[in-house]
């Protein structure tokens, strides 16, 4: 019969003090691990903010991004390479999620990363960890979300993954959701005042993926639009950085991070006073004009051969950067004076299809308008081109929403029309701008009917400046005299056949003219 085993108190005591001993140890080597990361957010029973999404899950998810080591490297091997945009389903995230949320299991895959702790991935590896980052991009849109979820560190664990990370699609998703966060004005005081996060953030635009440089130029975009810009506008303004922007915006082939890096440099022009006033010059020492008049000469050349929707965008912003250039005091004149420039853009204005590319024209007619007022001396040679002169008047209708663009065509019109010599030039001359303004009377008389109804709104009347009504009667006086002085030598053509093929245009003269002395006098 076997003897019963029986336990000994002192080895007992022994295992037990062992046990405590290894459990100590443990716990000091964690907190050393602790040491190097931020901390993770606390798990509130009470919140300040209600949200639509249960705050605990939202902080489980910061908490999930936490890195693991952030001594050891990321391999950046196996990156999730969906072009999701970053975007994750929310919903059966949190479905997934369960009551794994409270978990922070830890994964090691020696088959990659050498044995090695991998840095940033948490639950379940990789993927999870770029799915749980993808929700928090998502919910980081809404205001409520991303106060709660700055209340609760989540930009020092993104800052902790951006510092350590080798991954770009880590990078990606860090950087997406500090964009989204930077669209809250409270969150981007946070932003601005996280020691070291804008300078982090500016580093990412010497990274080589595309993606990761698309976010950061949207994010830097976002930091110089708002009223805190002051601190972006001086983590940009060093002319390592700057050249870095405008390299990426020359050399890249992709159409979004092209759109991303020009509104950059937009962003940086349009900036309050104080932060673009020692951008600017720099940007004009390293070449900004002849940049983008190149990058505009690709974007008509591929324009006039092939429609492609997705770069109708790049072409706009190009424009808008060209335009903020063209009223920058002291800086002007390197685009005004461009002949390269003025035929790209007198092309624009001349296409027969222009209402898929109308933002373009709008914008296109302001900076012809800043261009003819900084070099007058134009006007008297476009004023010849009677294609230009009738595409101005199709882009009345795409600008039917902006005072200030149709107020920048009647500024062009005039000064082109007082350029013609209807008393000098030929019949047959006289008679070609005759037919372009009659063609277009119903556009002419619809915007001048837009303005009538615009003057009775108060608001549009404190926009509508002296010079615009002085531009406009100019103009409508100047269509009044070449359409009089046709309709008096008319009878010269006789018999002429040109004429005949024209009479059915020639009806609404009549009509085009008594609506213009109607509207020079009521401007």
């Amino acid at each position: 019969m076997a003897v019963e085993s029986k336990s000994n108190p002192l080895e007992e005591h022994q295992d037990e003090d062992d046990d405590d001993d290894d459990l100590e140890e443990e716990t000091r080597h964690e907190e050393d691990e602790l040491a190097r990361n931020p901390s993770a957010p606390p798990d509130y029973e009470f919140f300040e903010i209600t949200t639509t999404v249960d705050p605990s899950y939202i902080i489980s998810l910061i908490r999930k991004l936490i890195p693991i080591d952030s001594v050891t490297s990321r391999d950046a091997h196996g990156v999730n390479g969906s072009d999701d945009g970053g975007r994750g389903d929310a919903n059966q995230m949190v479905e997934e999620s369960g009551n794994e949320c409270e978990k922070m299991d830890i994964v090691n895959d020696d088959s990659r990363g050498g044995g090695d702790k991998d840095t940033c991935r948490g639950l379940a590896g990789d993927e999870v960890w770029e799915e749980y980052g993808c929700v928090l991009w998502d919910l980081a849109a809404s205001r409520t979300h991303a106060e709660l979820m700055v209340q609760n560190l989540v930009l020092e664990v993104l800052m902790a993954n951006l510092t350590v990370s080798q991954s770009a699609r880590v990078t990606e998703i860090c950087l997406g959701i500090i964009g989204n966060l930077a669209c809250h004005e409270a969150p981007m005081k946070h932003i601005v005042s996280a020691n070291g996060l804008i300078s982090t953030i500016v580093d990412q635009l010497f990274s080589d993926d595309t993606q990761c440089l698309a976010e950061a130029c949207r994010l830097l975009t976002l930091g110089l639009q708002g009223n805190e810009c002051c601190p972006w506008a001086e983590a940009v303004q060093s002319e390592h950085i700057l050249c870095r922007i405008m390299w990426i915006a020359e050399n890249t082939l992709n159409p979004q991070l092209l759109e991303k890096s020009v509104g950059l440099m937009l962003a940086i022009l349009e900036s309050q006073q104080e932060a673009s006033c020692t951008i600017v010059p720099s940007l004009m020492k390293l070449g900004l004009p002849s940049l983008l008049i190149n990058l505009l000469d690709v974007e008509m050349s591929k324009l006039t051969e092939e429609r492609v929707p997705e770069r109708y965008s790049v072409l706009d912003v190009i424009l808008r950067a060209i335009e903020a250039l063209s009223i920058l005091d002291g800086h002007s004149q390197e685009i005004c004076s461009n002949k390269k420039l003025l035929q790209l853009v007198c092309d624009l204005i001349k296409l027969p299809d222009k209402a898929e590319v109308a933002s373009s024209c709008v914008t296109v007619a302001v900076l012809i308008a800043n261009i003819l007022s900084d070099v007058p001396n134009l006007a008297s040679e476009m004023s010849q081109d009677l294609p230009f002169l009738q595409g101005l008047l199709e882009v009345f209708p795409l600008a039917s929403d902006d005072v200030e663009a149709r107020s920048a065509l009647w500024s062009i019109i005039a000064r082109l029309l007082v350029r013609v010599r209807e008393n000098d030039i030929s019949l047959s001359s006289l008679h070609q701008y005759v037919l372009v303004l009659a063609r277009k009377s119903e556009i002419i008389e619809d915007d001048l009917l837009n303005r009538q109804s615009d003057n009775s709104c108060e608001e549009t009347k404190n926009m509508t400046s002296s010079s615009s009504k002085s531009n406009r009667s100019t103009a409508l006086t100047r269509i009044v005299s070449i359409l009089n002085q046709w309709t008096a030598s008319k009878d010269c053509l006789g018999g002429d056949d040109a004429a005949g093929e024209h009479s059915a245009d020639e009806l609404n003269v009549g009509r085009l003219l008594d609506c213009c002395r109607k509207h020079i006098d009521f401007t």
